[in-house]
């Protein structure tokens, strides 16, 4: 089965919809996220340019030689912000470090840590716009997940109020997936170990070097190709725990390119989690799994992602 497109013009960023064409949608994302756990949406509101641009500045970031990147490491679980090295974290714990780097963003704080603007020049306003992009996609999404479930379709939005502030874990992550020189290659090390992704729902913007595979309902990969103009979205573990299995958080990975192949590869995630503080229940009062609170949750990940490292405050 591939992953399925869906227009998502009928409620786009800032237009209203009727409730016939909203309903249509709501089946088609209900369907897609039960059978699959990942869609692609079009025309969502975010344009190919923007994407375009954030991958270009993102590129002169991680262009960068490592001392002007590790001032900006991100140097505790509690605080999941900043550079990470390659091969730090391991999605899949039993394999070798991951064979990429990434830069995460958690907050818009103003005292936040970003590259000098003379280092990189619009590396932060093009960054911050770009999240407050995703967030707004981010909820529209989940309004139409709670459609789809005949829920309260705030119960999803309510829980996320405070994405962009300090009181959320939600992420924009920029990735680099350097050249692979595969006599170097540790055995069984992949650019991004097997994993599932920890909160609600995670936004992917990819550029065309594929690698990506997404686990069936079969237990078999299949590929996630790049699709330009749309967005590949993807249930993470704490909405299927909400959702009591109705929707499928299914596992990913980024394979090696092929011997001789030296190309680069690139992408942009939007990792949207519930608010700290929100106990996650589940919704349909099954209680098919136990309450847990996303902070808690979201911190065992990783800690089994990077290991346990030192709490800053």
């Amino acid at each position: 089965m591939k992953i399925p497109v869906l227009d998502f013009e009928v409620y786009r960023l800032g237009e209203n919809v009727t409730d016939e064409t909203l309903m249509e949608l709501s089946r088609n994302l209900r369907t897609a996220f039960t059978e699959i756990g990942f869609v692609y949406l079009r025309n969502t509101g975010i344009g190919q340019e923007e994407v375009d641009a954030v991958m270009e500045i993102s590129k002169k970031f991680f262009l960068l030689p490592a001392e002007d990147k590790i001032p900006l490491s991100r140097t505790s679980n509690t605080c999941n912000y900043g550079w990470v090295a390659p091969e730090t974290e391991k999605l899949n714990p039993y394999r070798p470090g991951d064979l990429k780097e990434a830069f995460n963003i958690t907050s818009l704080h103003p005292d936040a840590a970003w590259p000098a603007e003379d280092v990189v020049p619009g590396f932060r306003q093009t960054i911050e716009s770009f999240f407050m992009r995703c967030k707004d996609l981010s909820l529209r999404v989940l309004r139409v997940m709670a459609l789809s479930l005949d829920i309260d379709v705030d119960i999803f939005v309510n829980s996320h109020k405070g994405i962009g502030s300090d009181l959320n874990k939600s992420t924009l992550r920029i990735l680099h997936y350097p050249p692979v020189r595969h006599e170097m290659v540790k055995e069984g090390q992949l650019r991004c170990g097997e994993h599932s992704d920890y909160g609600s729902i995670t936004l992917l913007f990819q550029d065309s070097k594929g690698g990506l595979q997404v686990m069936n309902r079969s237990g078999e990969y299949i590929d996630a190709p790049s699709i330009p103009g749309t967005v590949l979205i993807n249930i993470a573990d704490l909405m299927q725990r909400w959702t009591s299995d109705v929707f499928i958080s299914a596992k990913h990975r980024v394979l090696l390119p092929p011997p001789g192949d030296v190309s680069t590869r690139q992408s942009v995630a939007f990792f949207a989690h519930p608010d700290d503080d929100v106990t996650i229940t589940c919704c349909d009062g099954s209680n098919k799994y136990p309450p847990v609170k996303s902070w808690v949750y979201i911190l065992e990940r990783f800690n089994d992602s990077y290991g346990k490292m030192e709490t800053t405050s």
